[in-house]
């Protein structure tokens, strides 16, 4: 299968590293309980997940989402300081959660940006940012440079004022595709694919993140089905995607958004790339 454009100077993930879930946003704690408790349930090699009230913060606290955030961030506080590795916290259900920033494909001021991002902060003290719909044309490289070198300087004083931090803040760019290369320098972690496995499973990836490890790059699919399991998370290894989230939802049938929920076989996924499990 084409995977690869090249394969000459491509530095890939094997079988032995270790895949890790990214969450793009389940729906809201109140209606998905069963989808935050998992997020936190040992066993579970959890990167980060995003908090999505409305396209953002929302316009107040919400009860529910300060729960699901406290939870989480618990989680996160029991496995780091029982002084396990950065990669037994995450499998110990201790991911990092992502304020939800829509970028509108570049169209939202700067300034709205900061101050739900600084929300987001206040309100259910985040781990991070995830940038949703990021453009990723070489023109609006500047503006998402300065966006994210302004909200890198946000978590910074954040960690300078919380005396439990011991991670810098963690910066996602949903794109959903190969962007230019520049902005592999602009944040901590690229989604450069987004959509069904019927895509998916003829993609390619482009030459430029051979030169990356497989921590630079997250793969979300939906549509995945349980028999084709194995051959997605070996597309994703091939590629060279460090975090990923694979679901049987496809978006039809009254869902409107496919990873909004667990996929039916989450058991078994989780079972493939737990600790001490590899393909």
């Amino acid at each position: 299968m084409p995977y690869l454009t090249s394969t000459d100077t491509a530095r890939r993930t094997s079988g032995a590293e270790q895949l890790g879930f990214g969450v793009p946003g389940y729906a809201h704690p109140l209606l998905a309980p069963t989808e935050w408790a998992e997020l936190t349930r040992p066993g579970t090699p959890l990167h980060w997940a995003v908090l999505n009230i409305d396209n953002g913060p929302g316009a107040r606290p919400d009860p529910h989402c300060l729960e699901a955030a406290g939870r989480l961030r618990n989680a996160r506080e029991r496995a780091v300081h029982g002084e396990a590795p950065q990669d037994s916290a995450r499998s110990a259900g201790g991911g990092r959660l992502l304020g939800h920033l829509d970028l509108a494909s570049g169209s939202r001021p700067f300034g709205e940006l900061i101050a739900d991002a600084q929300t987001f902060l206040d309100w259910y003290r985040v781990d991070g940012f995830y940038l949703g719909r990021c453009p990723a044309e070489r023109a609006d490289l500047p503006a998402v440079r300065r966006l994210t070198s302004t909200l890198a300087t946000l978590l910074e004083h954040r960690d300078s004022v919380d005396e439990g931090g011991e991670e810098r803040g963690l910066l996602v760019l949903g794109l959903g595709t190969h962007p230019y290369p520049g902005y592999a320098e602009a944040a901590d972690q690229l989604v450069t694919f987004s959509g069904p496995w019927t895509d998916y499973r003829w993609s390619q990836v482009a030459e430029w993140t051979a030169a990356y490890p497989p921590d630079r790059f997250a793969h979300f699919v939906h549509g995945v089905p349980r028999p084709h399991l194995e051959e997605a998370m070996r597309i994703a290894r091939w590629q060279g995607a460090g975090t990923i989230f694979f679901t049987d939802r496809d978006g039809r049938h009254g869902q409107t958004d496919p990873f909004a929920a667990l996929p039916r076989y989450w058991d078994e996924i989780v079972s493939r790339i737990g600790p001490g499990i590899s393909e």
